[in-house]
């Protein structure tokens, strides 16, 4: 069964790093991981998700009329995909939380 995890600290907290730090550690052991990253959020770059002390991974950009559980389902038939983050989430709309929440129940 799939689960849903919501992370939320202050800025500056290390939450960009975790992030980094969680999708290496399933990369590590093989499995496939899948980011997605705000379009609104440039400061590393077009579909870079950073952190301040220097990791960084390409990821997928979403903005408001993104369809995230059909992405996430075609990322896990297409790829494999074992494991999916999202940087910033603040930025997705309240739909887009509820697709997230359908990919854990449905995929």
């Amino acid at each position: 069964m799939a689960k849903l995890y919501f992370n939320y600290a202050a800025m500056n907290a290390g939450k960009s790093t975790a992030l980094l730090q969680a999708a290496f550690n399933y990369r590590e052991r093989g499995m496939k991981t899948l980011i997605f990253t705000a379009a609104i959020d440039r400061r590393a770059g077009d579909g870079v998700v950073a952190s301040r002390i220097g990791l960084k991974a390409p990821a997928r950009v979403f903005d408001g009329a993104t369809d995230l559980f059909a992405e996430i389902g075609e990322a896990i038939r297409s790829e494999g995909v074992a494991c999916v983050f999202v940087d910033e989430a603040q930025f997705l709309s309240r739909e887009q939380a509820m697709q997230l929440a359908r990919a854990v129940d449905v995929l």
